[in-house]
């Protein structure tokens, strides 16, 4: 990238994302050029913490600043589709939280309006951006480890058990599979060679109707396979575990990972392999985001984000699980 390019971004949400994006953008000596939010005073209190000089009253006026070439939303599920529509078409560039959109449908709609207005449309997977996966990938290329055979993924959090919490609330597009489920999967397809089309799965829903257990089963047509155990209401370490027929890699904290172990089959040897920092995930996003905008190389995987969203829009269709918005 051009390092005299100076991209202004912007934030559509206050949350633990957003000041985790001024945070990274501080640490490079810059700021964020703005910031939108539903409540007016959150957003001039968020601006005055860390010296944002604009603020906008509504929304909706993010989307017509002409001085804005990047918006990172990171408001609920729910609400990313309506600001996608309005910041695409009016040619901004995006980076979404995860999930992305609620469904397929969505997300194909988005893209069409990205490609219609011609800029970078991206999800804020934060395994495509650790600098720790794309050496993993690079070692499992090179054919030590043999070939791919399963991976194992485990991700519980210890949610109160109030369904009016948004990782309960149907009408927040709750549930495990949209918010802790999606590193899982996209984990998953970062290492398989392709798209897994057989799934098989068992769902406990909670009161609310959202999914707040699952079990979740993937395989390809390179016969690689996945097996994966959600829960927003019982703790597990984030893992997971790819095995290859002559070794396996382990991963713990495997949404911002830095570190990975392999350990090799034929005399049980181990490997360590430590790269990035956890506390500069959001740093690696924005770099590969601003290079992919500056056109210079797009690392934004939005092939992958694809793949996921489609798997997770049929197990939420096996499931029965519709969200307002999809009614």
């Amino acid at each position: 990238m051009d390092q005299s390019t100076q991209y202004n971004w912007a934030t559509l949400g206050t949350g633990v994302i957003a000041n985790e994006l001024a945070q990274a953008l501080a640490a490079q000596g810059r700021k964020l050029y703005s910031v939108a939010n539903r409540t007016y005073e959150k957003g001039l209190a968020f601006a005055q913490k860390y010296g944002i000089e604009k603020v906008y009253k509504t929304i909706d006026e993010v989307f017509d600043d002409p001085e804005v070439d990047i918006i990172y939303i990171s408001t609920p599920h729910n609400t990313h589709i309506e600001f996608l529509r309005k910041a695409l078409s009016k040619g901004k560039h995006v980076l979404c939280e995860k999930s992305i959109t609620l469904n397929s449908e969505e997300l194909a709609e988005a893209i069409r309006l990205a490609e219609e207005n011609h800029v970078i449309l991206a999800e804020a997977m934060t395994i495509f951006h650790m600098p720790i996966y794309r050496r993993l990938s690079a070692i499992a290329d090179s054919g030590k480890l043999g070939e791919l055979k399963f991976i194992q993924m485990n991700f519980g959090s210890y949610k109160d058990y109030d369904m009016s919490n948004r990782f309960f609330s149907r009408s927040l597009a709750g549930g495990a599979l949209l918010d802790i489920g999606v590193y899982a999967i996209s984990f998953v397809r970062w290492f398989m060679r392709s798209k897994p089309n057989q799934l098989a799965s068992q769902v406990r829903l909670a009161p609310s109707g959202v999914d707040e257990q699952a079990g979740i089963l993937l395989s390809n047509g390179a016969g690689e396979m996945a097996a994966i155990s959600l829960s927003l209401h019982a703790k597990q370490p984030k893992r997971g575990t790819v095995a290859y027929d002559k070794g396996y890699i382990e991963v713990y904290d495997y949404p911002r990972g830095q570190r990975a172990v392999i350990t090799y089959t034929e005399d049980g040897h181990q490997e360590v392999i430590e790269d990035g920092k956890m506390a500069d995930a959001l740093a690696y996003e924005v770099a590969d985001m601003e290079r992919a905008v500056s056109g210079e190389e797009n690392t934004m995987c939005l092939d992958y984000t694809q793949d996921v969203m489609a798997i997770m829009t049929e197990l939420r269709r096996e499931w029965g699980l519709v969200y307002p918005e999809e009614e």
